[in-house]
């Protein structure tokens, strides 16, 4: 249920530009941002930082976006997002404090070395993702920038978790069980 809400945002956006235009889009992504954040509040009692963090952006570069009737901020938000990701987990290595680790280290025991690679890893493709971002949004057009936002990121992004997990995998001790959570 988590990943369908995480996605209702993207394709209310989507939904909304291809029958309406960009400004009507980047309100209907404010307001679905909204309800996804009310959503997982009801559902789970919590909702996490990087869903809060992600909001107020959508919410101040969408609302900039319809008030100013510019697309330039809506198209800013993607890589903004992006940098904030790539900076958090760089800083939290930095400071040997590895974010990744802290979320998934209970599920997968791997050396600290296997962690900050990952992280490394997700910083360069956050970093890449937000330069490219930034390329389509202004050198190509609308439409396309549009386009590679819902289905150009998330097809990267899922090509590149596949491919982190894959990473993880090999790493993790030859008799490791997950554990079962219905308990």
């Amino acid at each position: 249920m988590k990943q369908i809400l995480d996605f209702l945002p993207l394709l209310v956006f989507f939904g909304v530009y291809k029958f309406y235009d960009i400004y009507l889009a980047s309100g209907a992504l404010v307001a679905a941002s909204a309800v996804q954040i009310a959503l997982l509040y009801l559902l789970y009692k919590k909702v996490e930082k990087q869903h809060l963090i992600t909001f107020a952006l959508v919410a101040v570069f969408g609302t900039l976006t319809m008030v100013l009737r510019d697309d330039t901020f809506i198209k800013w938000k993607v890589t903004v997002v992006q940098f904030l990701f790539a900076g958090a987990l760089l800083i939290s290595e930095l400071m040997g404090r590895s974010l990744l680790k802290a979320m998934l280290g209970k599920e997968m025991p791997l050396p600290d070395q296997v962690w900050r690679n990952t992280s490394f890893a997700w910083v360069a493709f956050f970093i890449a993702s937000g330069i490219l971002n930034m390329y389509i949004a202004f050198n190509l057009s609308q439409e396309v920038w549009v386009n590679f936002k819902v289905f150009g990121l998330m097809g990267m992004t899922l090509a590149f978790t596949v491919g982190t997990i894959v990473y993880l995998y090999r790493h993790l001790p030859k008799d490791f069980k997950p554990q079962d959570k219905q308990k």
